[in-house]
């Protein structure tokens, strides 16, 4: 696919605001794992806000590309400032919106692959797993670590998800490695 067009649409903080028509694709993640750069860098502008503090996303914002899709960034979990009833009420949103969204056509779990998954990625996924929604994992980060050492920390990564390497794709969003791969993926969805 190629990005010809990108604009903010709406953020909503209800379930009952959730956009029920369209095509979604939806991106989900620890906190501080890379959601909106990598939305950013895939867009090729600054629309999602990025933050150095983690757990800033605290809505589901939707992006509208090339008039015909939606790229939701969805809130990040597993750190909160805002304390445990926001968190929550995050998490039920999140919860509200991969369960019942009619739109949503396949999630990009977000993990940092210098580090394992968490207890909280392989909830995630087990959860992504259990509704059966199509998935990518997107190791993001790439560019921390040596080239050549990537398809070991994918595999690592493969092995902790109990997943195949192949469900993986390694990205930077400062190198845009890996974008292509990534946005052909909205070919086939679409």
């Amino acid at each position: 696919m190629e990005i010809k067009s990108a604009k903010y649409l709406t953020s909503v903080v209800s379930a009952k605001d959730i956009l029920t028509d369209g095509i979604d694709f939806a991106f989900v993640g620890r906190s501080n794992v890379g959601k909106s750069s990598l939305i950013n860098s895939l867009l090729n502008q600054k629309l999602a806000r990025t933050s150095s503090e983690p757990g800033r996303t605290r809505m589901i914002n939707y992006f509208l590309v090339n008039d015909s899709i939606r790229f939701v960034d969805l809130p990040g979990y597993g750190f909160h400032k805002a304390g445990k009833q926001n968190e929550k009420m995050w998490e039920q949103l999140m919860e509200d919106y991969l369960s019942f969204s009619q739109s949503l056509k396949r999630v990009f779990m977000l993990v940092d692959i210098r580090h394992d998954p968490t207890a909280l990625d392989i909830q995630m996924l087990t959860y992504l797993t259990y509704t059966g929604r199509p998935f990518t994992i997107i190791a993001t980060k790439a560019d921390k670590i040596a080239k050549s050492k990537i398809p070991a920390y994918v595999a690592k990564i493969a092995k902790v998800l109990k997943i195949t390497t192949n469900n993986i794709i390694p990205y930077s969003s400062e190198t845009k490695l890996n974008r292509d791969k990534i946005l052909s993926l909205f070919d086939s969805e679409n």
